[in-house]
Order: C-alpha cells, then sequence, then structure tokens
C-alpha cells in the first residue's frame, strides 16, 4: 500500500493574492512573448531561407539576431524564473506536478537549442562561413512547438501530484 499524503490543510502558500496575480501576470506576458518571438523568428528565417539578394540577407540575419537577443534571451530567462518564482510560491510547487516538470523541461529546452543549435547557426551566417538556414528555422519551429505544448500543459494541467499517483483511488461506492 502506497504511503498517503498526511497534509490535510490547504497547502502553505508564500505569495499573497496580489503578488501572486503580478508574478502570473508577468509570467504569462514573458511565455506568450517569447512564443511570438519564436513564431517571429521562423518566419524571418524562412524569408530568409528564399533570398539571395546580399543586401536583403545581412538585413534578415540582424533582424534575427535581434530577435534572439533583444527579446529571446530576456524572455526566456524571465519565463524560467518567474515560472520557478509560481512554483515556489503557489500550491503547484516545481516538481510537485508532472506538468510543471515538463514546462520547466521545455523552457530549459528552448534555451538550449537557442544556444546549441540557434546562437550557432546565426554565427555561421553572419560570418558567411555557410548557408544555416534550415537548422534556424528547425530550431525556431522547435521552440515554436515546445512553448505551445507549454501553454497547453498551463491550460490543461494534466495529471495528479507525484505524492497522489501512488494513492489509492478512493471508490465510488
Amino acid at each position: 500500500m502506497a504511503a498517503r499524503d498526511t497534509h490535510s490543510g490547504p497547502p502553505r502558500r508564500l505569495l499573497t493574492l496580489r503578488s501572486r496575480q503580478a508574478l502570473l501576470t508577468a509570467h504569462i506576458m514573458m511565455s506568450v512573448g517569447l512564443l511570438g518571438d519564436s513564431a517571429g523568428f521562423a518566419a524571418v528565417a524562412l524569408r530568409l531561407s528564399t533570398t539571395t539578394d546580399p543586401v536583403a540577407r545581412l538585413a534578415l540575419l540582424e533582424t534575427l539576431n535581434m530577435f534572439s537577443l533583444r527579446f529571446g534571451i530576456p524572455l526566456s530567462v524571465g519565463a524560467l524564473v518567474s515560472g520557478i518564482a509560481l512554483g515556489m510560491g503557489t500550491r503547484w510547487g516545481v516538481f510537485r506536478y508532472p506538468w510543471v516538470v515538463a514546462k520547466l523541461l521545455l523552457i530549459a529546452s528552448v534555451m538550449l537549442v537557442g544556444g546549441v543549435v540557434i546562437g550557432p547557426a546565426e554565427n555561421m551566417m553572419l560570418h558567411g562561413s555557410v548557408d544555416a538556414s534550415a537548422r534556424l528555422i528547425a530550431g525556431a519551429s522547435y521552440d515554436v512547438l515546445a512553448l505551445g505544448v507549454a501553454t497547453g500543459l498551463s491550460v490543461f494541467k494534466p495529471g495528479r501530484s507525484w505524492r497522489s499517483a501512488g494513492a489509492p483511488q478512493k471508490s465510488a461506492t
């Protein structure tokens, strides 16, 4: 028989209602902003892949670089930090629910793709060494997909907490 959660009262919350609402608003804004940034990046990367004009290619590369450095990095760090703060200050926790852990892993993977795929591909193209537009498109497409899944997890919140997953279910009799 699995151990039951002996915590009977409401979970302890570290944030007041107002501070939780403010942090949640900031988290949603940064997360949705990052999704928009990734979608815009993908669109510009697609346009870059079809352009042969060197002046236009340079302008598109500079735009991609702006998407990455001015928006992508600050928004991804902000979404990660605000998400962890929300988890620590609310009943959801950081590692209590599988969907929260999945969101944490998804934002970490978006940051990893940015550093391992998108950043190096941008540098290769800015220095003219190789056409890495396919890597830019693939990285941005992954980011849009991962952030879309994270958004869905936020809305649907699937699954029980890790604690209650092993607890026996009450019968409906």
